[in-house]
């Protein structure tokens, strides 16, 4: 089908989505899909190019209620993507986040490509960004020394944090690098790691006033 009538959906329904969650954000997160797919072949790349667009409509951070969803099917059905396809989309879509990972080993290369291409863009010079604008967002410190990160979180208290934007670095964004599927991800996931380290050392310097 037409991605461009996909692109079109997402920016209407992402118009007014926190900037680290927006149709920007989507179309980063597909580009890092086709940069990674390109090292595969078989794959449905229509189904994973359309979840890369849509993987954030139904996200409880941005909607606490919305038929997006069913928008999105209708939309499917409408442009010849089968029931079986378009189940599989629904499939990506609702494993690709951070909080949804369990440790499962069997995931298809679509889901894997999709999370790692999602997950580059909360790691990196993006990622360091996105981390402070939803900060801003959800109105929290930025940093607080008197309140440590809390690792190994639970699904549910991972959803429930309400802890700092630094915190963040150290319960999730620094966790990504080992969290990749897929050789280029992990590749790519290096450097953007590196990134976050060397962020994070000259923040804490200059907090504590050495530099």
């Amino acid at each position: 089908m037409n991605l461009e009538i996909i692109h079109l959906f997402v920016k209407k329904i992402l118009m007014h989505a926190e900037s680290g969650h927006d149709y920007w954000h989507a179309l980063r997160v597909l580009n890092n899909a086709k940069n990674i797919a390109s090292d595969y072949e078989g794959i449905d790349s229509e189904i994973l190019y359309i979840a890369a667009l849509t993987h954030d409509i139904a996200d409880r951070k941005i909607f606490a209620d919305n038929n997006n969803i069913e928008q999105l099917k209708s939309i499917l059905r409408d442009n010849g993507i089968s029931q079986q396809r378009i189940y599989f989309l629904l499939e990506l879509i609702e494993n690709v986040s951070f909080s949804s990972e369990n440790g499962q080993k069997e995931k298809s290369t679509e889901l894997q490509i999709l999370q790692d291409a999602d997950r580059l863009d909360a790691i990196g010079a993006i990622g360091i960004a996105r981390a402070f604008s939803y900060g801003g967002y959800k109105k929290r410190e930025f940093y607080n020394p008197d309140i440590p990160p809390k690792l190994n979180m639970t699904k549910e208290e991972y959803k429930k944090s309400e802890s700092t934007t630094i915190n963040h670095f150290y319960e999730k964004l620094l966790l990504l690098k080992d969290l990749m599927n897929t050789d280029k991800g992990k590749e790519i996931a290096i450097h953007r790691h590196e990134f976050l380290e060397l962020f994070l050392n000259q923040f804490l310097d200059e907090w504590n006033g050495r530099k």
